[in-house]
């Protein structure tokens, strides 16, 4: 019989963390847009100014899942947050439950660390896990929407004067 542990990442897993980034990049069709490599992905666990942390799904001896956070603060709640960047579970591994105890095990660790809520995003088409989201009692904010500055436009406005017309 197998077994699910969840447990955090150790440098010796970045390599099937990488692995999972790409799979799950596949997945949300964007693979075009994965760039990390072991070395960005170590530094982020485990660098000098790490800030985000995965923990790992394992059946027995295997990386079934991960899930990829850092925290974030609410001002209006006057309380940081648990922000869940990425959620992946291998395909193999799937309808086993392993999503639903990544998710239950960062709220658990969002209680325990005294945080105001737990958030995520979720591609407006995956309308399976917008399904799987809502049965656990999530919200999807459909007012929201995601503002993103990449690339040679983050470039440009960094390169902006910071008051129009002054240098």
């Amino acid at each position: 019989m197998s077994t699910l542990h969840i447990a955090p990442a150790t440098r010796a897993d970045v390599p099937a963390i990488l692995e999972m980034i790409r799979g799950l990049a596949d997945f949300e069709r964007l693979e075009h847009l994965c760039i990390a490599n072991e070395g960005d992905i170590e530094r982020a666990l485990f660098g000098e100014q790490a800030l985000v942390e995965v923990v790992l799904a394992w059946e027995d001896d295997q990386t079934a899942g991960f899930a990829l956070f850092f925290h974030n603060f609410s001002t209006f709640l006057g309380r940081r947050g648990l922000y869940l960047e990425d959620l992946f579970v291998r395909p193999a591994f799937r309808r086993r439950g392993y999503g639903r105890a990544l998710l239950v095990h960062l709220a658990r660790l969002a209680v325990e660390r005294g945080c105001g809520r737990f958030e995520w995003t979720v591609l407006d088409w995956n309308a399976p896990a917008i399904g799987f989201y809502q049965q656990l009692g999530a919200q999807v904010l459909p007012e929201w929407r995601i503002t993103r500055v990449t690339g040679t436009a983050l470039a440009l406005l960094a390169a902006q004067p910071l008051l129009p017309g002054k240098r």
